[in-house]
């Protein structure tokens, strides 16, 4: 759990200290002193629920907070059932490609934590788009699902740079889920 003094949380909210010591005074915003002296500390988790229920940006903590998932996809209805399911409010940050290209651009960029691949655009360039992702050490974390459609014909493919796959069609519910979960070991989602 990472703690934070009235200053950095100052900092964080591009506001003065004083600011800050008031909401803690005044108990809005959650937190604790350090015994023997008047020296506030707020944890983590107390501190985003702050910024989040004000409507606050999140700054320098959005990078440690949110779960940021690529959707590389053409179904527009795909798109906004996992919009749907992967809100802020979740503590999601969601970016869409269409194609290959747009989601290497994206994702240098974005830095997403998982990347969720529509094999509905085309199996070789599905499979490129994870393959290339492999490759670049900077995204050798990343998780990465395929979501393979269903047309009763077998897939066959090196699944040696995918994590995980669904069949379409799928509950969108039980994928953020799933991902909160696999993305959730790495970060701590609130």
């Amino acid at each position: 759990m990472k703690v934070f003094t009235t200053g950095q949380v100052a900092k964080i909210c591009k506001v003065a200290p004083r600011t800050v010591s008031k909401w803690f005074d005044s108990g809005r915003l959650k937190g604790y002193r350090i015994p023997g002296s008047q020296d506030r500390r707020i944890p983590r988790e107390y501190l985003i629920r702050f910024l989040k229920e004000h409507g606050m940006p999140l700054g320098d903590l959005e990078e440690e907070v949110l779960a940021k998932v690529l959707i590389v996809a053409q179904d527009q209805v795909l798109i906004e059932n996992l919009k749907r399911e992967l809100p802020p409010e979740r503590s999601f940050k969601v970016g869409v490609a269409a194609s290959g290209f747009e989601a290497g651009i994206q994702a240098e960029g974005f830095n997403p934590d998982c990347i969720i691949v529509d094999f509905s655009i085309g199996k070789i360039e599905a499979l490129q788009i994870c393959q290339n992702l492999r490759r670049n050490p900077d995204f050798s974390e990343t998780i990465v699902i395929a979501l393979l459609p269903d047309d009763g014909s077998p897939m066959s493919f090196d699944r040696s740079s995918i994590n995980e796959t669904f069949k379409k069609p799928f509950d969108a519910a039980l994928l953020a889920e799933r991902l909160r979960t696999l993305i959730g070991s790495k970060k701590e989602l609130v």
